[in-house]
């Protein structure tokens, strides 16, 4: 059974973690809306492109079935192998913050930062997490530092997101827990 223990929270609300690039840029002062909502529209985008690509996958055991599935099953391979190579392709063309452990929501964001200097607390500026390989742009969320850790982590605070980005950070993060609930609850072999 699932006791909860590996839920994760960040500002009492559940989060998404992972390994991915994520980089600070400090500004001179808050965010001016135009420029909010141009970040907004850019994330939505994202954050579909992003789940979209979560629905990639292998055809469901009911598909099996049908004459097409073995068209459509290697069609999703190459789908997914041309999704690859573009993101090698950007990663190679565009260099990335290095890939530190993250836990981000609608919220905010912390992580270990590896870049000196490090910010400070109450900095603001804009929080840029790349979601996946085969998304050129990253996610761009203005905030402020909350705390800055010796060690170099770091918590940030975000600007309101919007309802949307919010609804979809929310989806990614559920998706996520529910996968390690699901696979907490597989038997051993």
């Amino acid at each position: 059974m699932f006791d909860g223990a590996n839920t994760v929270v960040l500002y009492e609300e559940l989060a998404l973690q992972d390994v991915l690039p994520v980089s600070w840029r400090t500004l001179a002062g808050v965010v001016d809306t135009e420029t909010a909502a141009a970040y907004s529209e850019r994330n939505v985008r994202l954050l579909q492109a992003r789940d979209a690509m979560d629905q990639l996958g292998p055809a469901e055991a009911a598909d099996e079935d049908s004459p097409h599935a073995a068209d459509l099953m290697r069609l999703e391979l190459k789908v997914n192998l041309l999704l690859e190579l573009v993101g090698q392709l950007l990663t190679t063309n565009r260099p990335r913050p290095p890939a530190v452990p993250v836990r981000f929501n609608s919220l905010g964001a912390t992580w270990r930062s590896t870049a000196a200097p490090l910010p400070e607390a109450g900095a603001q500026g804009i929080v840029e997490i790349y979601l996946h390989d085969g998304l050129a742009e990253p996610l761009k969320l203005p905030g402020r530092v909350a705390s800055v850790m010796p060690d170099g982590h770091i918590k940030a605070r975000f600007a309101p997101v919007g309802e949307a980005v919010a609804d979809l950070l929310e989806k990614l993060a559920f998706r996520r827990h529910r996968r390690l609930v699901a696979g907490t609850r597989q038997p051993t072999r």
